[in-house]
């Protein structure tokens, strides 16, 4: 009954997936996650923490990422919208530093899987929503990492309207950008 659409973006390794919606007069129902479905699809890693937060309009999330348990992660959006964004932090790639972002919301259902050495973050576009993601390695505390959300060597185009004020914690408004995570590489 699975079904799922697969896109792959310009960044390896990165894909949004979009269900197929099964809906009659109760209703609506959807696999949010099939191991085989996903699997044939190229996205065969085994998530080991599920995790939810949510946020209100304006909350920014990120870019964060994990430095020696490095972690993949399925995510979407059961309630509300929110653009989400994912950096490459992979060393070796020809992406390195090139971000790609996608907007996720209950009315979509779509999902965004980030491999492993990918920082990411979201904005809360809605008045609330409600974020859950899968994860490929359980949270470690004190193997945070970062980079900040507005470095210009990164350029993300955050759908920041002028009426927005951002909410963040003060260790997201510090992250050093990219050019210093390069050079502890």
């Amino acid at each position: 009954m699975g079904e799922i659409k697969v896109e792959t973006c310009e960044i390896e390794g990165l894909k949004i997936i979009t269900p197929v919606v099964h809906g009659d007069e109760r209703g609506y129902f959807y696999e949010s996650y099939h191991y085989e479905e996903y699997k044939k699809a190229g996205i065969s890693e085994i998530f080991v923490q599920d995790n939810q937060s949510s946020g209100r309009r304006g909350v920014l999330r990120g870019l964060h990422f994990q430095k020696q348990f490095p972690q993949g992660k399925l995510v979407r959006v059961i309630r509300g919208e929110v653009f989400d964004v994912a950096v490459d932090l992979r060393k070796d790639s020809a992406t390195f530093g090139k971000w790609y972002g996608v907007v996720l919301s209950e009315e979509n259902k779509r999902q965004f899987f980030v491999p492993k050495h990918f920082a990411h973050g979201y904005l809360v576009l809605s008045e609330y929503a409600e974020f859950c993601y899968k994860c490929t390695d359980f949270y470690h505390p004190g193997d945070d990492g970062g980079i900040l959300y507005n470095d210009p060597a990164i350029g993300i185009q955050w759908p920041i309207p002028e009426d927005m004020d951002l909410i963040m914690i003060e260790r997201d408004q510090k992250w050093e950008g990219l050019e210093a995570f390069r050079s502890s590489l």
